[in-house]
């Protein structure tokens, strides 16, 4: 009788543990499913970002830049596609796939226009500005849904960090727009779009969602970094039309962005 009743509970007990480990996996694979969603829209805006810039010049290091944030993308895509979180469905996933096509052969097309005539067809980059608007909202709102029916809450801290980051990538191109392209009004004039000044508020009330809360050491170091950086170019993005130093601001942008991959990082490994 009593070996029985230690078989019960040995089997009890290796259940409750199979449980665990099975719901702490199904965890692990959602907050993967939505970290590669959240990097699949912030190259995106990297590369428009460095297509302005490229379009002007034509130069190589920035054409790199260009491909390595769409390969960038793109394995993030395939991750996405990969993944056995089953957070959403097949058709959802391919919808969004095609989007990233639609969006990757206007971006060939336009570099090629740049490296073919000098010069881009501004019809063409019309369309891939709006390409990228709609794809990353499309994104964007495939990420709630998976962050909804996803086994894992992720911290609110870390997901204000991923607003940020995809609110400073969207901002990088659209001032990249301003800067280098006569299309940035259609860039900006989407009817869903915020202009750029509004942005820069929003991402006021997310850094401060960030920021607040207990930091040390290496999280206290980056946040502050990350604060400092951003006071030296706030203004730039407020007074959007004055006369900035684009590349300045670019630079300063891109520190900013690697800050909050840093911050990310620290935050899931603290949660």
């Amino acid at each position: 009788m009593k070996d029985a009743r230690l078989r019960v509970r040995s089997l009890v007990t290796a259940l409750v543990l199979l449980l665990i480990t099975s719901f702490t996996v199904r965890a692990q694979e959602g907050d993967g499913f939505l970290s590669d969603l959240h990097n699949f829209r912030v190259n995106n805006y990297m590369a428009l970002d460095a297509y302005y810039r490229f379009s002007a010049s034509g130069d190589t290091e920035t054409l790199n830049e260009i491909v390595a944030s769409i390969n960038a993308a793109n394995e993030s895509m395939n991750s996405v596609a990969d993944s056995t979180a089953g957070v959403l469905s097949g058709a959802q996933v391919e919808s969004l796939n095609l989007e990233f096509d639609k969006f990757k052969d206007l971006m060939r097309s336009n570099i090629n226009d740049v490296r073919n005539t000098g010069y881009p067809d501004l019809r063409l980059v019309s369309d891939m500005a709006n390409q990228a608007l709609s794809m990353n909202q499309v994104a964007s709102e495939m990420y709630a849904v998976a962050r909804e029916s996803a086994e894992v809450a992720t911290a609110q801290r870390v997901e204000a960090a991923r607003s940020a980051a995809v609110t400073m990538a969207q901002m990088m191109a659209k001032y990249s727009a301003r800067t280098h392209s006569s299309v940035a009004q259609t860039f900006q004039g989407s009817s869903n779009d915020i202009p750029l000044d509004e942005q820069a508020k929003q991402f006021d009330a997310l850094l401060s969602q960030i920021t607040k809360g207990s930091a040390q050491g290496p999280l206290k170091a980056a946040l502050d970094d990350l604060t400092s950086k951003w006071e030296f170019i706030r203004g730039s993005y407020i007074n959007y039309n004055d006369n900035n130093v684009a590349f300045v601001i670019d630079r300063y942008s891109k520190g900013i962005l690697r800050g909050l991959e840093t911050t990310i990082g620290l935050l899931r490994e603290n949660a």
